[in-house]
């Protein structure tokens, strides 16, 4: 159904952004811009491949105090869904309070209500060179998505911003320079790989959550990579094979920091970690990455 289709035909073009038909519209778009924030509604802010799902694990445990029903009974998209997708419309009515999303929109597209709230947001940043191993990985699995091409070709279509919700600098650089104050939460992908409790506690204290040490090691224990990989309403299994083939690729598919090592040549990590720091260069904060 989907083998013939060209990226055109795949996705929509909404404020200079790519965005996949599959799962957005013009109507869940405006449904978006139109929603209505409370001050309780927590959010996370991560660009494709940065840590989104681990997200929609994570929020509800530390929101209502390490209950893993949620996790066990309602799949990963219904649980903490995406602003900006078709499927907010079905289930926001359902969401328990405070209520949880996740979203790949950059700082501008963020919804009028976003701004007049007291809405808090968690912004997880992943290194661009495994944040785009992943998406490329994806993008073979993923039959409602243009097929990748070679990874050298998809090195180019990653820097040039050809790829879903744009460049990864214009979206870190859209959120780092947001003026959120104590609204917002900066955490990487990678301290959360290191120390999983560490980053628990520090979004319990951010969330105003005051989770004891207990809660904390059980939610971590719950929302490792391994358990989640294993977990049908966390894990993509249930979404049909003729959206993605998970003999391709699985949807979880290694979730640890440093694997862009086995995948870039000399040549392209230089090409690449120039591109980025051009794109970077008269920003005032630095990221936590070695790039070369």
């Amino acid at each position: 159904m989907l083998a013939n289709m060209t990226s055109e035909d795949m996705c929509l073009h909404y404020q200079g952004l790519l965005l996949p038909k599959e799962t957005h519209s013009l109507q869940s778009l405006e449904f978006a811009q139109a929603f209505k924030f409370t001050d309780d509604d927590v959010i996370a802010a991560v660009y494709p491949k940065s840590g989104t799902i681990w997200m929609q694990e994570i929020l509800p445990l530390l929101l209502n105090g390490g209950d893993l029903t949620p996790i066990h009974t309602i799949p990963n998209w219904d649980r903490v869904p995406w602003l900006e997708e078709k499927r907010l419309a079905c289930v926001v009515d359902k969401l328990p309070t405070p209520r949880a999303m996740v979203t790949h929109f950059p700082f501008r597209l963020m919804p009028p209500s976003f701004h007049t709230s007291k809405a808090k947001v968690i912004y997880v940043m992943r290194n661009p060179k495994d944040n785009l191993v992943s998406s490329y990985y994806f993008h073979q699995m993923a039959k409602f998505l243009e097929d990748p091409g070679t990874f050298d070709e998809f090195i180019d279509k990653f820097l040039d911003g050809k790829v879903l919700f744009g460049k990864w600098t214009d979206h870190v650089k859209s959120w780092k320079n947001a003026e959120l104050g104590d609204r917002i939460l900066f955490i990487t992908y990678e301290e959360m790989c290191q120390d999983l409790p560490a980053a628990l506690r520090q979004m319990s204290d951010f969330l105003g959550r005051n989770l004891s040490e207990d809660t904390i090691q059980k939610i971590a224990q719950h929302c490792t990579f391994k358990t989640m990989k294993t977990n049908r309403m966390s894990n993509f299994s249930l979404v049909p094979k003729q959206y993605m083939d998970s003999e391709k690729s699985p949807f979880l598919r290694k979730g640890v920091p440093g694997d862009c090592k086995n995948h870039f040549s000399s040549e392209q990590l230089a090409r690449f970690t120039s591109a980025i720091r051009k794109d970077l260069q008269s920003e005032s904060f630095t990221l936590p990455y070695n790039l070369v």
